[in-house]
C-alpha cells in the first residue's frame, strides 16, 4: 500500500465483480476504509474476502436495492456508520436493458433510467449531508462513451440517455458541491471486458472484431483500466479537478 487514500472512507456502488471490484480492491490498497454494496450477496462476500486477503479494509451490505429512496439512504447511513464517515462517493451500479427505439418497451426504458440514472442521484443526494459534514470531499460518477456518442454495434438509446444524464447531473453537481468544498467527476469507459460482457467478447459469431477495429489501442478495456481513472479522480493527486470526464476507452471516442 503507498497510502494514497490512508484513513478514507470510500463507498463504491455494485462491488460484486466487474469494475466495482477493481475499485475497491484498488482503493483498499491505497488505504481506504470501503464499504460496498450489491444485490447479489454471493459476489458481494468474494470481493470483501479478496480486499481482505490483500491486506486491505472493506465491509459490503447485500443485497441493496439502490433503486429507491429507502435503500438508498438506508445503505449510506449504514455505510457511514461502519466506516466512521464519507469522503469519497464512487457511482459505479448499473443494470441495463437493451432495444432499438421501436422495440424497446417503456417498462425496459424506465429500468434502465432507475438503474443507471435514478441510482446515482439518489445515492449522491443520501451522501451530501455526510460529505458536507467532513467538510469535503469527492464523487466520481461511472458514465460511459455512450453518453456523448451513439452505439453502432448494439441498440442503446435507454443507456445513452441514462449516461448522458449522469454527466449533467455530474456538472450540475460540480456547481453545488463547490462551496462545500466537494469535487464531482465522471470517468467514461468503452468495452470493458467484465463478467457481464464477456460471454459477447468471446462469441465468434458476435461483434467482438468489428468493435475491436474502432479502439486505435487495439485491447479491450479491463476493470483495473477504469479503477485506476476513479482512483486518480478519488485522491489528492485531483484536489483541483472537479467538472472532469475522462474517457477510458483507448481512443475510441475519437475515432467516430
Amino acid at each position: 500500500m503507498s497510502g494514497r487514500l490512508e484513513g478514507l472512507a470510500v463507498l463504491v456502488t455494485g462491488t460484486g465483480g466487474g469494475i466495482g471490484r477493481a475499485t475497491a480492491l484498488a482503493c483498499a490498497r491505497e488505504g481506504a476504509h470501503v464499504v460496498g454494496c450489491d444485490l447479489n450477496p454471493g459476489p458481494s462476500d468474494e470481493t470483501v474476502e479478496l480486499v481482505r486477503a490483500a491486506g486491505g479494509r472493506m465491509d459490503a451490505i447485500a443485497p441493496v436495492d439502490l433503486s429507491t429512496p429507502e435503500g438508498a439512504t438506508a445503505w449510506v447511513d449504514a455505510a457511514a456508520a461502519l466506516a466512521g464517515g464519507v469522503d469519497v462517493l464512487i457511482n459505479n451500479a448499473s443494470a441495463i436493458r437493451f432495444g432499438a427505439i421501436d422495440a424497446l418497451s417503456y417498462e425496459d426504458w424506465q429500468f434502465t433510467m432507475r438503474n443507471e440514472l435514478d441510482i446515482v442521484f439518489l445515492v449522491t443526494r443520501a451522501a451530501w449531508p455526510h460529505l458536507v459534514a467532513r467538510g469535503g470531499g469527492s464523487v466520481v460518477n461511472v458514465a460511459s462513451i455512450t453518453a456523448s456518442r451513439g452505439a453502432w454495434f448494439m441498440p442503446q438509446n435507454a443507456h445513452g440517455a441514462a449516461k448522458g444524464g449522469v454527466l449533467a447531473l455530474t456538472y450540475q453537481l460540480v456547481v453545488e458541491g463547490g462551496p462545500h468544498a466537494i469535487r464531482v467527476n465522471a470517468v467514461s469507459p468503452a468495452m470493458t471486458q467484465t463478467p457481464h460482457t464477456t460471454p459477447m467478447l468471446m462469441d465468434p459469431d458476435g461483434p467482438a472484431e468489428e468493435i475491436l477495429s474502432r479502439v486505435p489501442l487495439r485491447r479491450w478495456g479491463q476493470p483495473e483500466d477504469v479503477a485506476n481513472a476513479i482512483l486518480f479522480l478519488a485522491g489528492p493527486e485531483s484536489r483541483h479537478v472537479s467538472g472532469a470526464n475522462i474517457p477510458v476507452d483507448g481512443g475510441a471516442a475519437v475515432v467516430g
